[in-house]
């Protein structure tokens, strides 16, 4: 298991060691001991969700108030999604900027995003069954979202889907009613970066 470090500090890309037969495959996607070592806490799993989602759906840009945040590891069990994250965290060098990661059932990589962090992604594929750990449970109170079609943030989502159709971004009601990035801070809204590492580092004990 490989762990990479994003363009967003604090998001890691995970890449699995696969083990094939006549029979099918055989991955761990997550090791507790392998993230520990990468990330510098344990993850205090208390939600696991799943969705799936058709070719074009773009879910997010989604994050929640720090303190406790939301950490999230997230892999696609069955089709592709272009998952992206978000730096959010007003005070980080990287504010603004994203990365994303192509988890699909081929690499079956997954990707970690620590408390603080934008997420969102865009199936490429109808039926796209993607799982995610969660660090704490849902709370409507304290989850927020940001438009993932904001120009400021300018992400570059995919207008072909895996077997080369057009797509065309598929937006729930309120994500679709979300703030943009700048309207998202001047709200107060947004996650501080000394809010955040201060909760890490009570996490790395």
């Amino acid at each position: 298991m490989d762990f990479r470090e994003l363009a967003v500090p604090g998001a890691w890309e995970i890449t699995p060691q696969q083990f094939g037969d006549p029979r099918g495959v055989f991955l761990e996607w997550f090791k507790d001991e392998a993230f520990t070592e990468a990330v510098g806490h344990r993850l205090d799993l208390q939600q696991a969700n799943c969705s799936v989602s058709a070719a074009g759906v773009l879910r997010g840009i989604h994050f929640a108030d720090v303190p406790p945040g939301q950490a999230k590891y997230v892999t696609c069990a069955k089709g592709a999604v272009l998952d992206v994250a978000v730096d959010i965290r007003v005070g980080s060098p990287t504010f603004g900027q994203w990365d994303a990661v192509l988890l699909d059932d081929v690499d079956r990589r997954a990707i970690y995003l620590s408390e603080g962090i934008g997420h969102a992604f865009c199936s490429l594929e109808d039926d796209s069954t993607v799982l995610y750990l969660c660090s704490t449970p849902y709370a409507p109170g304290r989850e927020h979202g940001i438009h993932p079609l904001d120009p400021a943030l300018g992400i570059e989502w995919p207008t072909t889907a895996r077997d080369g159709s057009p797509i065309t971004p598929q937006l729930s009601t309120k994500d679709a009613a979300a703030p943009t990035l700048e309207q998202a801070l001047a709200d107060g809204l947004l996650p501080r970066l000394e809010d955040v590492e201060e909760h890490l580092r009570r996490l790395r004990g």
